[in-house]
């Protein structure tokens, strides 16, 4: 399949999983195809993704399932993002973690004491806020009493939504928002809009012109700005048409793709 004229003018993509790639477990019909046909054109093809409910190594497993060839260097997971930081900053302290099983390995990876599950889970001295199916009150709870006494704040994101098959279930970012609205403190973010993920994905895939193409404005769009690289929107997952055409009309200044396509496949395949 030949490449559309956008496409053929970047020599490397850095692809959004959720809502880009695919929507819970089901492939958006066409991005296979769309990678392959990059791949075939030579061009080099990383993947991102702020969900840290998996660990990397499941993100590999499930691009091999839908027939697209990765390892754990194609992937950049905030999970990972979020382990380097604890190791280079915070080795040796407490943590509390409001996350799934991966982003608790993650943590204790980096050389911190979990205390989920603990008399002391509300004085750790970290509390990370991540994306999760499971919680209960106690969850937010302990995070928003650890917080409320001084501990270090961080987050995996910001998202609202996790895109899903029957519609948009609550993301990382309406978690955060609970301990954040109790607490009246805000975390630091670690994934996406922040540029980390980006960069980290330009260190694996080398030099040369580099395109970003996401679902969501507020974080593939913005994190693609702060990393200083071009980026498009496709509208299979959180943004609407609408909120796309207002966007193009941004000041200069301000994060905008500079393509909007319906899907990943109709952005980087000539019509």
């Amino acid at each position: 399949m030949a490449l559309s004229p956008l496409a053929q003018r970047y020599d490397q993509f850095i692809l959004d999983l959720d809502g880009c790639v695919w929507i819970g477990p089901n492939p958006i019909p066409g991005s296979i195809e769309a990678i392959a046909a990059l791949r075939e054109a030579g061009k080099r093809v990383a993947f991102v993704t702020n969900n840290s409910r998996d660990s990397g190594e499941t993100y590999v497993r499930k691009l091999w399932g839908m027939g697209v060839q990765a390892s754990l260097m194609d992937v950049v997971t905030v999970g990972g993002a979020m382990q380097h930081l604890l190791a280079e900053t915070r080795r040796n302290r407490t943590a509390f973690v409001l996350g799934t099983d991966a982003m608790i390995e993650h943590v204790r990876s980096a050389g911190l004491k979990v205390l989920n599950g603990t008399d002391l889970a509300s004085r750790a001295d970290v509390v990370i806020v991540s994306g999760t199916d499971h919680m209960d009150y106690d969850d937010l709870k302990n995070a928003s009493l650890a917080v409320s006494r001084g501990a270090d704040f961080l987050a995996s994101g910001r998202d609202s939504t996790y895109p899903m098959p029957d519609g948009p279930w609550p993301g990382s970012g309406a978690l955060l928002a609970a301990v954040e609205y109790t607490t009246g403190r805000t975390a630091a973010v670690v994934g996406k809009p922040q540029p980390q993920l980006m960069i980290t994905a330009l260190d694996r895939l080398g030099e040369g012109r580099t395109l970003v193409v996401g679902d969501r404005l507020d974080t593939d769009i913005a994190a693609a700005a702060a990393a200083h690289l071009d980026s498009a929107l496709v509208l299979t997952g959180h943004t609407t048409a609408e909120e796309a055409e207002e966007a193009k009309r941004r000041p200069k200044d301000e994060p905008r793709p500079i393509a909007v396509a319906p899907s990943l496949f109709e952005l980087v395949v000539a019509g």
